[in-house]
C-alpha cells in the first residue's frame, strides 16, 4: 500500500465540498487507519497576535503580530497546528520528513512569540482528517492531485497563489482543468 505523508493534495475543480474546494492540504500522517493533514492555503479570521492574546502569551517579536493564521481544516478547529522546519525539540512534534514537522504543543508558540522559534513556521487552526480508505477512494474519484511537498510553497508562496503553484509543480495549469470528470 502506498501512503501519502509528506505529499500535498491539490483539490481538483470537480471537488465541490466547501471545506476543500480549491485547497492545498499537506498530508502530515497517513497509514492503514487513515490520514491527517493541514490545509495550507485558506486564511482564518485570526492573526498570530490574536491567537497569542487569546492564549495569554506575550508577543515579543512584533514582526509576527499580523501574520495570518490558517484555517487548517474542519477537524478540531479549536486546536493549533504549527508546520515548521528544523527539529527544535518541542513537546509534541511529528516528523513529516527530515526537515518538516508539525507541532501541537504550546511551547513552540511561546518560542515563536519570543523570537526563538523555528526559522520557517505556519500556524493553522484545525486539520483535515480522512478515515480508513477514505483518502484512497477520493483519489480514485478524481478529487485530488498528489504533489511532492515543497517548503518554499508552504512557507513563502502567497496564500492566494498556492493552489495553482502546487498544481504547477507537476505541470498542471488548474485554469485548464475541467470541473467535471467522467469515464470512457
Amino acid at each position: 500500500m502506498s501512503f501519502f505523508a509528506n505529499q500535498m493534495l491539490v483539490a481538483l475543480p470537480a471537488l465541490r465540498d466547501p471545506n476543500f474546494a480549491r485547497t492545498v492540504a499537506l498530508i502530515c500522517q497517513h497509514d492503514a487507519d487513515g490520514a491527517m493533514g493541514v490545509v495550507i492555503n485558506r486564511p482564518s479570521e485570526y492573526t498570530f497576535g490574536d491567537l497569542l492574546d487569546q492564549m495569554n502569551i506575550l508577543l515579543r517579536d512584533e514582526r509576527l503580530r499580523d501574520h495570518r493564521v490558517l484555517a487548517g481544516g474542519p477537524v478540531h478547529p479549536e486546536r493549533g497546528f504549527v508546520l515548521h522546519d528544523g527539529e527544535g525539540g518541542w513537546d509534541s512534534s511529528l516528523a513529516i520528513s527530515e526537515s518538516l514537522h508539525v507541532t501541537t504543543s504550546r511551547d513552540v508558540l511561546e518560542a515563536m512569540a519570543a523570537g526563538d522559534g523555528p526559522e520557517h513556521a505556519t500556524v493553522a487552526l484545525g486539520c483535515a482528517g480522512w478515515g480508513k480508505g477514505q483518502l484512497e477512494r477520493e483519489l480514485t474519484q478524481h478529487s485530488w492531485l498528489t504533489v511532492p511537498s515543497d517548503a518554499q510553497l508552504i512557507f513563502e508562496t502567497p496564500l492566494d497563489a498556492r493552489w495553482q503553484a502546487a498544481a504547477g509543480r507537476i505541470g498542471v495549469d488548474m485554469m485548464h482543468v475541467a470541473s467535471h470528470s467522467g469515464r470512457a
